[in-house]
């Protein structure tokens, strides 16, 4: 008996996990989220936030101590000699100096940067500069993807807001169905009439399949984009509509992506000054080899050298006027591409500020459309009773209340997507 009721349990259990699990519900906000989550371009921001710690990191291994090794031998065509007068090789007893043609030097050197005139500052600078910019750029495309998650978020809701339309219809044909056929029974109607209804019914049935269909596919779309399996019991639960409509103040990642270019042609610049600066450091070298230090003695010996080095180069100022120029024209040209999506993002505003207000204005009477068409619908059909009216003609009145509700639906539904289309085009709620 325990056991039987541990079976039970375990089985209640299971249904109650698989039941919350097909159950689930979305709202706008957990796709946008997952959908950024599950979007390539992620890994990709994360890639350049390391690549530019790697590059930071070794360009600040410039201002440790630089070891060269360098080993060699060489014959020689000449080397230095010295031949003394006939009385001196008497008297001394040799008669010069002479080194050997074939000569060996291994060396160990190393050098350490005091000053490098702020070279390794711009590196840095231009490397961070240029992160930035790409993160900011990713950020452009990882924007763009809010508005495709709430093209097809609207588009379920609105699928679903027709689904319950063409329900109210399709009980409405049977209620209807149900009548005329009384009326064949008792003669008030023929057979013709009760096809008439059975055609709507077979109507609105198509109309329903197109609709699972098209929902279906969009569901399958959204949960490729949100990495999640959704089928028609996923429950995506309708935004609120905002009491104000969002502030024109434009706030795109766009305009970030501008500025991060900006500072990156900044950076530019400074690598420019760099590159006139003198560079400062120092140096020690000791070796081995044949000769040393003193180029007269012929024998292999140790030998060293150390000092301060100073190295200046000017090659830079011939090009440096063409690469201001060059630097100002990108300077230019991002504050022309800036100035261009704002005039481009305002004209959207605007056409969409208008659309707002014209949903608006259609759905304020939308209500009362909707009221008279069910007391035309009612009267007909009162009509229909009496003998007054036609099948058809309470088909066109049904067909026509049921337009009137499907509209409505639809203006809702439109109208949220514009006021959110809206938040995305100004990237503000």
């Amino acid at each position: 008996m325990k056991q039987t009721k541990k079976c039970v349990l375990f089985l209640l259990l299971m249904l109650s996990v698989n039941v919350a699990g097909t159950f689930g519900q979305l709202t706008l906000t957990d796709c946008q989220t997952k959908a950024r989550e599950n979007f390539p371009l992620i890994k990709k921001a994360r890639l350049i936030e390391q690549s530019k710690n790697f590059t930071l990191s070794n360009v600040s291994k410039a201002w440790l101590p630089q070891l060269q090794l360098k080993a060699q031998a060489t014959y020689q065509s000449d080397v230095t000699s010295i031949e003394f007068p006939p009385q001196m090789q008497a008297a001394m007893g040799i008669d010069g100096f002479k080194v050997s043609k074939d000569q060996y030097q291994a060396t160990m050197g190393i050098s350490q940067m005091l000053w490098d005139g702020g070279a390794t500052a711009a590196q840095r600078k231009m490397i961070r500069a240029d992160a930035e910019a790409d993160l900011r750029q990713t950020d452009v495309e990882i924007y763009a993807l809010e508005e495709r998650i709430n093209q097809l978020f609207f588009g379920v809701l609105l699928c679903h807001v027709q689904l319950e339309q063409n329900q109210l219809l399709t009980d409405e044909l049977q209620r209807n169905y149900d009548k005329i056929e009384q009326y064949v029974a008792s003669g008030l109607a023929n057979q013709a009439d009760l096809d008439g209804v059975k055609v709507e019914q077979l109507n609105a049935q198509q109309v329903r399949t197109q609709i699972l269909a098209t929902r279906k596919a969009w569901l399958e779309m959204l949960g490729m984009m949100i990495d999640e399996q959704l089928d028609e019991n996923t429950e995506l639960i309708q935004p609120k509509l905002p009491q104000e409509a969002p502030a024109n103040l434009i706030q795109r990642p766009e305009l970030q992506w501008f500025e991060a270019q900006n500072r990156m042609l900044d950076s530019q610049k400074s690598l420019l000054d760099a590159a006139l600066m003198p560079k400062f450091g120092l140096f020690a070298q000791g070796g081995y080899g044949r000769p040393g230090l003193n180029m007269l003695s012929d024998k292999l010996d140790f030998f060293y050298i150390g000092g301060v080095q100073l190295s200046w180069n000017f090659g830079s100022l011939y090009t440096r006027k063409n690469d201001l120029r060059k630097i100002d024209i990108g300077k230019s040209t991002m504050e022309t591409q800036r100035e261009l999506f704002l005039y481009n993002t305002r004209l959207s505003i605007s056409r969409q500020n208008q659309e707002v207000q014209r949903l608006k204005a259609l759905m304020h009477d939308d209500d009362e459309i909707i009221r008279l068409r069910e007391n035309i619908r009612q009267a007909t059909a009162a009509k229909l009773a009496n003998g007054t009216a036609t099948v058809t003609d309470l088909m066109r009145e049904l067909t026509q209340e049921n337009i009137a509700k499907q509209t409505k639906a639809t203006h809702e539904i439109d109208l949220l997507m514009a006021i959110y289309q809206l938040q995305i085009l100004t990237n503000h709620e």
